[in-house]
């Protein structure tokens, strides 16, 4: 049975309180899981915590955090931390990000972004498992680094993101899970392919790597504005966040993506708008109304080899849509 979860939103939200009480919302809805972004607003190891201390049983995650604003060291400490808070419950989503974020935003290089989330991976576990930590890598050379604290039991899993076939290999190979966004249901086999090519170098079992898709939803009585509001956010990143979405979706057979991208990049985002086809919309997210959004989403259940599906949100959507949304497809409003 496919778990599903929520992808908290963060833009524009009032107060530390209202993605408490979103996760909260969750968990009375049967989410499996509450993750939580980490993007310009609120940091979220303070947020996480919150969640933690304030639910009794949904699972809390970050998806995604960095793996340049923090060092491996301190990101170790920080999932050890959270699990204790957690009670148990946390996992550790993280990844590369982009230059937009890790140059413009963060002031960093990003410099191999494949070697660097390798190598943090590997560095969180040594710091998981309680011993002294030695490493001896391109990007971080470690000696004697110890957890003052008794390690994490159990120890959280550690989840990558990624959209390239390399990315999604590399979480096959080293992390507990992958986490997918901008894939369409048929996007998200192809990938499957590159977990199992990772798993295999690893010599790993494929089956113990979990698969999370994240897909744009937003489910309301009024349908035209749930299509905008989607419309709207797979426009803007696609145009405004990079080139890795824009390349994900021409990967998958999209070419218009190409001219979304640039028309938002020229400024004209009408025009990306109008790029951005019904029938895109359709194969990538699940909007509309409650029943037309559940059985898009039921589309991705149905992919063999997917564990979960993580309900996530347009950025202009408000309060209520979001919880609208929410509860249309809620686990237990199934």
């Amino acid at each position: 049975m496919t778990d599903r979860d929520v992808h908290l939103p963060v833009a524009a939200q009032p107060t530390v309180d209202s993605l408490v009480d979103y996760a909260r919302r969750a968990e009375d809805g049967g989410y499996d899981c509450a993750w939580l972004p980490e993007t310009w607003g609120r940091d979220a190891v303070t947020v996480l915590t919150a969640m933690a201390e304030r639910t009794d049983a949904i699972e809390i995650g970050s998806s995604i955090v960095n793996t340049y604003s923090r060092s491996p060291a301190l990101l170790g400490q920080t999932a050890a931390t959270l699990q204790e808070v957690a009670d148990g419950r946390f996992r550790l989503g993280l990844g590369p990000s982009g230059p937009v974020v890790i140059e413009n935003w963060h002031g960093m290089e990003y410099g191999n972004p494949l070697r660097r989330t390798r190598e943090t991976v590997e560095i969180v576990r040594q710091v998981l498992s309680g011993e002294r930590v030695e490493y001896d890598g391109d990007d971080f050379s470690l000696s004697g680094f110890r957890l003052r604290c008794d390690p994490p039991d159990p120890v959280p899993p550690i989840e990558v993101t990624g959209m390239g076939p390399k990315a999604v290999e590399l979480a096959g190979r080293f992390g507990d899970g992958w986490h997918g966004i901008m894939l369409t249901p048929d996007g998200v086999a192809e990938r499957l392919d590159d977990i199992e090519r990772g798993a295999d170098l690893g010599d790993r079992d494929p089956d113990d790597v979990t698969v999370t898709a994240g897909v744009t939803c937003c489910a309301l009585d009024d349908a035209d504005r749930a299509r905008d509001l989607a419309r709207q956010h797979v426009a803007f990143y696609v145009g405004g966040m990079g080139t890795f979405y824009r390349d994900a979706l021409v990967r998958q057979g999209y070419d218009e993506a190409a001219e979304i991208h640039d028309a938002w990049q020229e400024g004209d985002r009408e025009r990306a708008l109008d790029l951005l086809t019904d029938d895109l919309l359709d194969d990538l997210c699940a909007v509309g109304d409650p029943e037309t959004a559940r059985e898009a989403l039921e589309r991705y259940e149905a992919v063999d080899g997917i564990d979960a599906i993580a309900v996530s949100f347009p950025r202009g959507a408000d309060e209520d849509e979001i919880e609208a949304t929410m509860d249309a497809l809620a686990p237990d409003a199934s």
